[in-house]
Protein backbone atom coordinates (compact mmCIF):
# COMPACT_ATOMS: atom_id res chain seq x y z
CA UNK A 1 0.00 0.00 0.00
CA UNK A 2 1.33 3.66 -0.95
CA UNK A 3 0.25 6.24 1.56
CA UNK A 4 0.98 9.90 1.33
CA UNK A 5 1.57 12.21 5.09
CA UNK A 6 0.29 15.70 4.75
CA UNK A 7 0.58 17.75 7.32
CA UNK A 8 1.83 21.73 7.92
CA UNK A 9 4.56 23.02 10.20
CA UNK A 10 3.40 22.78 14.03
CA UNK A 11 4.40 22.43 17.37
CA UNK A 12 7.16 20.15 18.92
CA UNK A 13 5.07 19.00 21.45
CA UNK A 14 3.14 17.11 18.90
CA UNK A 15 6.20 14.97 17.17
CA UNK A 16 6.22 12.34 19.60
CA UNK A 17 2.69 11.39 18.41
CA UNK A 18 4.47 12.12 14.20
CA UNK A 19 7.01 9.50 15.50
CA UNK A 20 4.29 7.39 15.93
CA UNK A 21 2.54 7.69 12.77
CA UNK A 22 5.64 7.02 11.06
CA UNK A 23 6.40 4.12 13.19
CA UNK A 24 3.17 2.45 12.63
CA UNK A 25 3.85 2.61 9.35
CA UNK A 26 7.26 1.24 8.75
CA UNK A 27 6.04 -1.52 10.91
CA UNK A 28 3.01 -2.60 8.50
CA UNK A 29 5.92 -1.96 5.27
CA UNK A 30 4.09 0.61 4.06
CA UNK A 31 5.28 2.72 1.40
CA UNK A 32 5.49 6.14 2.78
CA UNK A 33 5.26 9.23 0.77
CA UNK A 34 5.77 12.43 2.53
CA UNK A 35 4.60 16.37 1.22
CA UNK A 36 7.57 18.11 0.80
CA UNK A 37 7.39 21.24 3.58
CA UNK A 38 6.73 18.80 5.73
CA UNK A 39 9.65 16.35 4.79
CA UNK A 40 11.78 19.58 5.30
CA UNK A 41 10.04 20.29 8.66
CA UNK A 42 10.56 17.34 10.33
CA UNK A 43 13.98 16.72 9.21
CA UNK A 44 16.54 16.18 12.28
CA UNK A 45 13.57 16.10 13.86
CA UNK A 46 12.28 12.70 14.12
CA UNK A 47 13.15 9.20 12.25
CA UNK A 48 11.60 9.61 8.96
CA UNK A 49 10.96 5.53 7.03
CA UNK A 50 13.95 4.57 5.64
CA UNK A 51 13.57 4.67 1.67
CA UNK A 52 10.48 6.90 1.79
CA UNK A 53 9.08 9.53 -1.20
CA UNK A 54 8.74 12.88 -1.29
CA UNK A 55 6.00 14.44 -3.55
CA UNK A 56 4.80 18.13 -4.10
CA UNK A 57 1.29 20.12 -4.56
CA UNK A 58 1.52 19.79 -8.44
CA UNK A 59 2.84 15.93 -8.55
CA UNK A 60 -0.12 13.95 -9.98
CA UNK A 61 -1.40 11.16 -7.65
CA UNK A 62 -3.93 9.49 -9.06
CA UNK A 63 -2.94 5.29 -9.72
CA UNK A 64 0.01 6.18 -7.35
CA UNK A 65 -1.76 7.00 -3.47
CA UNK A 66 -4.40 4.30 -1.94
CA UNK A 67 -4.22 6.70 0.80
CA UNK A 68 -3.69 10.10 2.16
CA UNK A 69 -3.41 10.59 6.50
CA UNK A 70 -3.13 14.32 7.19
CA UNK A 71 -1.55 15.36 10.36
CA UNK A 72 -3.09 18.33 12.24
CA UNK A 73 -6.66 20.11 12.16
CA UNK A 74 -9.95 20.27 10.12
CA UNK A 75 -7.77 23.31 8.02
CA UNK A 76 -5.06 20.35 7.45
CA UNK A 77 -7.41 18.08 5.71
CA UNK A 78 -9.40 21.07 3.76
CA UNK A 79 -6.08 21.49 2.32
CA UNK A 80 -5.35 18.08 0.82
CA UNK A 81 -8.06 19.03 -1.79
CA UNK A 82 -5.51 21.18 -3.66
CA UNK A 83 -3.85 18.12 -4.52
CA UNK A 84 -6.05 15.45 -4.23
CA UNK A 85 -8.32 17.08 -6.67
CA UNK A 86 -10.75 14.46 -8.12
CA UNK A 87 -8.51 11.82 -8.12
CA UNK A 88 -10.93 9.79 -5.80
CA UNK A 89 -7.87 9.56 -3.10
CA UNK A 90 -9.37 8.39 0.21
CA UNK A 91 -8.59 10.75 3.22
CA UNK A 92 -7.51 9.69 7.02
CA UNK A 93 -7.17 12.89 9.37
CA UNK A 94 -5.10 12.31 13.08
CA UNK A 95 -5.94 15.35 14.81
CA UNK A 96 -3.43 17.81 16.44
CA UNK A 97 -5.66 20.34 16.57
CA UNK A 98 -9.03 21.27 18.69
CA UNK A 99 -12.24 20.45 17.61
CA UNK A 100 -12.07 17.70 14.46
CA UNK A 101 -14.89 16.78 12.70
CA UNK A 102 -13.13 16.28 9.92
CA UNK A 103 -9.81 14.84 11.42
CA UNK A 104 -11.13 12.31 13.54
CA UNK A 105 -8.60 10.26 15.35
CA UNK A 106 -7.30 11.15 18.37
CA UNK A 107 -3.25 10.88 19.52
CA UNK A 108 -4.76 8.13 21.63
CA UNK A 109 -5.64 5.82 18.97
CA UNK A 110 -2.94 6.53 16.08
CA UNK A 111 -1.92 2.29 15.98
CA UNK A 112 -5.54 1.63 16.16
CA UNK A 113 -6.48 3.97 13.13
CA UNK A 114 -3.22 2.71 11.26
CA UNK A 115 -3.74 -0.86 11.55
CA UNK A 116 -7.26 -0.71 10.25
CA UNK A 117 -6.49 1.67 7.55
CA UNK A 118 -3.36 -0.53 6.16
CA UNK A 119 -5.71 -3.89 6.45
CA UNK A 120 -8.67 -1.57 4.80
CA UNK A 121 -10.90 -2.24 7.78
CA UNK A 122 -13.04 1.20 6.44
CA UNK A 123 -15.69 2.48 4.75
CA UNK A 124 -15.71 5.75 2.55
CA UNK A 125 -17.74 8.78 3.55
CA UNK A 126 -18.20 10.61 0.18
CA UNK A 127 -18.59 14.32 0.54
CA UNK A 128 -20.14 16.93 -1.59
CA UNK A 129 -17.95 19.93 -2.74
CA UNK A 130 -18.81 23.23 -4.20
CA UNK A 131 -17.68 24.35 -6.97
CA UNK A 132 -17.20 28.50 -7.66
CA UNK A 133 -17.18 30.49 -11.07
CA UNK A 134 -16.64 33.71 -12.37
CA UNK A 135 -15.77 35.93 -15.14
CA UNK A 136 -11.83 35.85 -13.76
CA UNK A 137 -9.88 32.83 -12.63
CA UNK A 138 -9.25 33.99 -8.93
CA UNK A 139 -9.14 30.32 -7.80
CA UNK A 140 -7.59 28.48 -10.40
CA UNK A 141 -8.07 25.19 -10.38
CA UNK A 142 -9.00 25.05 -6.68
CA UNK A 143 -11.90 26.73 -6.53
CA UNK A 144 -13.67 23.94 -4.70
CA UNK A 145 -14.76 24.21 -1.11
CA UNK A 146 -15.57 21.12 1.23
CA UNK A 147 -16.82 23.23 3.75
CA UNK A 148 -17.67 26.76 2.46
CA UNK A 149 -17.75 29.79 0.31
CA UNK A 150 -17.81 33.02 1.39
CA UNK A 151 -18.14 36.82 0.77
CA UNK A 152 -16.88 39.05 3.57
CA UNK A 153 -16.23 42.79 4.32
CA UNK A 154 -12.29 43.46 5.05
CA UNK A 155 -11.54 44.39 8.85
CA UNK A 156 -11.62 47.84 8.54
CA UNK A 157 -14.76 48.09 5.93
CA UNK A 158 -18.33 48.94 6.04
CA UNK A 159 -20.65 46.56 5.50
CA UNK A 160 -21.25 44.97 2.21
CA UNK A 161 -23.81 44.36 0.28
CA UNK A 162 -24.87 40.92 -1.32
CA UNK A 163 -27.76 40.07 -3.80
CA UNK A 164 -28.34 36.66 -4.17
CA UNK A 165 -30.05 34.57 -7.00
CA UNK A 166 -31.29 31.24 -7.16
CA UNK A 167 -31.39 29.97 -10.84
CA UNK A 168 -31.28 33.22 -12.19
CA UNK A 169 -34.36 34.26 -9.71
CA UNK A 170 -33.98 37.23 -7.57
CA UNK A 171 -33.60 35.50 -3.63
CA UNK A 172 -32.69 38.31 -1.45
CA UNK A 173 -30.00 40.97 -1.04
CA UNK A 174 -27.95 40.60 2.82
CA UNK A 175 -26.78 43.67 3.87
CA UNK A 176 -23.72 43.20 6.53
CA UNK A 177 -20.45 41.79 7.36
CA UNK A 178 -20.96 38.86 4.48
CA UNK A 179 -22.47 35.88 3.76
CA UNK A 180 -21.64 32.24 4.13
CA UNK A 181 -22.29 29.41 1.57
CA UNK A 182 -22.02 26.17 2.95
CA UNK A 183 -22.36 22.39 2.31
CA UNK A 184 -23.74 20.24 4.88
CA UNK A 185 -20.17 18.96 5.61
CA UNK A 186 -19.25 22.79 6.65
CA UNK A 187 -22.48 23.59 8.50
CA UNK A 188 -20.73 22.31 11.44
CA UNK A 189 -18.19 25.06 10.85
CA UNK A 190 -18.35 28.74 10.34
CA UNK A 191 -22.19 28.74 9.07
CA UNK A 192 -22.79 27.42 12.45
CA UNK A 193 -21.23 30.24 14.03
CA UNK A 194 -23.29 32.79 12.50
CA UNK A 195 -26.44 30.70 13.46
CA UNK A 196 -26.71 28.49 10.50
CA UNK A 197 -28.14 24.42 11.29
CA UNK A 198 -26.46 21.37 11.30
CA UNK A 199 -27.48 19.42 8.10
CA UNK A 200 -26.34 16.01 7.99
CA UNK A 201 -24.21 14.97 5.30
CA UNK A 202 -25.90 13.39 1.75
CA UNK A 203 -28.82 15.68 2.56
CA UNK A 204 -28.62 16.84 -1.09
CA UNK A 205 -28.57 21.00 0.83
CA UNK A 206 -26.77 23.98 0.26
CA UNK A 207 -27.10 26.45 3.32
CA UNK A 208 -26.67 30.29 2.54
CA UNK A 209 -25.82 32.26 5.92
CA UNK A 210 -25.94 35.79 6.49
CA UNK A 211 -23.14 37.22 8.60
CA UNK A 212 -24.21 40.03 11.41
CA UNK A 213 -27.09 40.97 8.77
CA UNK A 214 -28.00 44.53 9.14
CA UNK A 215 -32.01 43.43 8.93
CA UNK A 216 -32.38 40.88 12.37
CA UNK A 217 -35.08 38.99 10.18
CA UNK A 218 -32.89 38.01 8.01
CA UNK A 219 -31.86 34.18 8.63
CA UNK A 220 -30.16 31.42 7.02
CA UNK A 221 -31.67 29.19 4.23
CA UNK A 222 -31.56 25.88 2.97
CA UNK A 223 -31.73 25.15 -0.91
CA UNK A 224 -31.43 22.04 -3.16
CA UNK A 225 -28.02 21.52 -4.08
CA UNK A 226 -29.17 21.15 -7.81
CA UNK A 227 -29.58 24.88 -7.47
CA UNK A 228 -27.65 27.19 -9.87
CA UNK A 229 -26.35 29.77 -6.84
CA UNK A 230 -25.50 33.51 -8.44
CA UNK A 231 -23.99 36.48 -6.13
CA UNK A 232 -22.80 39.95 -6.80
CA UNK A 233 -22.04 41.95 -4.16
CA UNK A 234 -21.57 45.58 -3.97
CA UNK A 235 -19.47 47.62 -0.99
CA UNK A 236 -18.49 51.33 -0.25
CA UNK A 237 -14.72 50.09 -0.01
CA UNK A 238 -12.43 49.53 -2.79
CA UNK A 239 -12.54 45.67 -2.00
CA UNK A 240 -13.80 42.78 -0.16
CA UNK A 241 -12.50 39.08 0.35
CA UNK A 242 -14.07 35.85 -0.90
CA UNK A 243 -12.45 32.61 0.22
CA UNK A 244 -12.63 29.24 -0.96
CA UNK A 245 -12.66 27.11 2.58
CA UNK A 246 -8.77 28.47 3.71
CA UNK A 247 -8.02 30.11 0.69
CA UNK A 248 -8.65 33.79 -0.13
CA UNK A 249 -8.25 36.57 -2.29
CA UNK A 250 -8.50 40.07 -2.39
CA UNK A 251 -11.51 41.56 -4.63
CA UNK A 252 -11.21 45.22 -6.40
CA UNK A 253 -14.46 45.18 -8.86
CA UNK A 254 -17.81 44.12 -8.55
CA UNK A 255 -17.99 40.57 -10.31
CA UNK A 256 -20.65 37.87 -10.31
CA UNK A 257 -20.00 34.59 -8.86
CA UNK A 258 -21.76 31.47 -9.49
CA UNK A 259 -21.88 28.36 -7.27
CA UNK A 260 -23.39 24.74 -7.85
CA UNK A 261 -22.39 21.14 -7.00
CA UNK A 262 -18.83 20.17 -8.42
CA UNK A 263 -18.71 17.74 -10.24
CA UNK A 264 -17.05 15.04 -8.07
CA UNK A 265 -16.81 14.26 -4.39
CA UNK A 266 -13.91 13.88 -1.53
CA UNK A 267 -14.03 10.47 0.38
CA UNK A 268 -13.36 10.38 3.94
CA UNK A 269 -12.43 7.59 5.58
CA UNK A 270 -14.88 6.11 8.67
CA UNK A 271 -13.25 3.45 10.75
CA UNK A 272 -15.54 0.75 12.45
CA UNK A 273 -16.08 2.00 15.07
CA UNK A 274 -17.02 5.65 14.03
CA UNK A 275 -20.05 7.16 12.32
CA UNK A 276 -21.51 11.20 11.93
CA UNK A 277 -23.75 11.54 14.11
CA UNK A 278 -21.70 10.14 17.59
CA UNK A 279 -19.10 12.89 16.33
CA UNK A 280 -21.51 15.24 16.12
CA UNK A 281 -22.72 14.05 20.09
CA UNK A 282 -18.98 14.25 21.25
CA UNK A 283 -17.61 17.36 19.60
CA UNK A 284 -20.80 19.41 20.32
CA UNK A 285 -20.87 17.96 24.02
CA UNK A 286 -24.29 16.93 23.54
CA UNK A 287 -26.28 15.31 26.83
CA UNK A 288 -23.57 16.86 28.70
CA UNK A 289 -24.88 19.00 31.79
CA UNK A 290 -21.51 21.59 32.01
CA UNK A 291 -23.45 22.28 35.42
CA UNK A 292 -21.88 18.58 37.21
CA UNK A 293 -18.73 19.43 36.12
Amino acid sequence: MNIAIYGRQFNDSVLPYVQQVFTYLEQHKVEVYIYSDLNDHLSGKINLPEGHQIFKRDDKLKGLIDVCITLGGDGTMLDTLAFIHDSGIPVIGINFGRLGFLASINKSDIAAAIHAVVNRKFTLDSRVLLQMDSEHSYFGNENFALNDITFHKRDDAAMIIVHAFINGEFLNSYWGDGIVISTPTGSTAYSLSCGGPIVLPRSGNVIITPVAPHNLNVRPVVVSDDNILSFEVESRNANYLVSCDSRTVVIDKPIKFSIRKANFELNLIRLDNENYLSTLRNKLLWGIDARNY
